[in-house]
């Protein structure tokens, strides 16, 4: 049986480590990806990338209001979502219980469904309100990651620093990975 994943990419700066992602999980057979980004999600990535390269995955991408889409419904089976990077303003409302878009929706899901909500949370620094909800969110069985490179396998490009990032979401995922570990 093969793994779904869903990917939602938010307007949050760091466009690079979804990009990254996606570019692993294109070379992986064995999963099926949906992806669904936002307005701001597109026009950051233009901006911070130069291009609009994520038009150019064989993914299924969703509208945002695309309500129909599988992973909406906990009867779809998906096991594992990542938001990459995830702005303040999408934590919260999934925090919040507020499904007002498909990102909300199927964190939602995953979340009342008991299965791997990964958040990269990109923001620097935090304030209460931010802790807080992140806190809510790990109650309530999901996953803070925040988009904080690692140096010991000394990067040596921007690409390689957000890789150290990608690589810690990759095993989350609980995909095989070959990668730098320490010792």
């Amino acid at each position: 049986m093969k793994r779904k994943i869903i990917i939602a990419i938010t307007g949050a700066s760091g466009s690079i480590y979804a990009k990254l992602l996606l570019d692993f999980l294109a070379k992986q057979k064995e999963i099926e990806v949906g992806v669904v980004m936002s307005d701001n999600a597109k026009v950051v990535w233009e901006h911070e990338m130069g291009n609009d390269d994520y038009k150019n995955y064989t993914f299924n991408f969703y509208s945002k209001n695309d309500f129909n889409a599988p992973f909406a419904s906990g009867s779809s089976k998906y096991d594992t979502m990542v938001i990459i990077p995830c702005s303040m303003g999408t934590l919260g409302r999934i925090a919040n219980g507020i499904s007002n878009d498909l990102t909300t929706r199927a964190a939602d899901v995953m979340l009342k469904e008991r299965r791997k909500l990964i958040l990269i949370a990109r923001e620097t620094p935090y304030n209460l309100i931010h802790l807080n909800n992140m806190k809510i969110i790990t109650e309530a069985g999901g996953i803070i990651c925040p988009a904080s490179p690692s140096f010991y396998s000394r990067p040596q490009s921007i690409e390689e620093i957000a890789k150290t990032v990608v690589d810690r979401i990759i095993d989350l995922m609980g995909l095989e990975n070959k990668t730098y570990r320490w010792g």
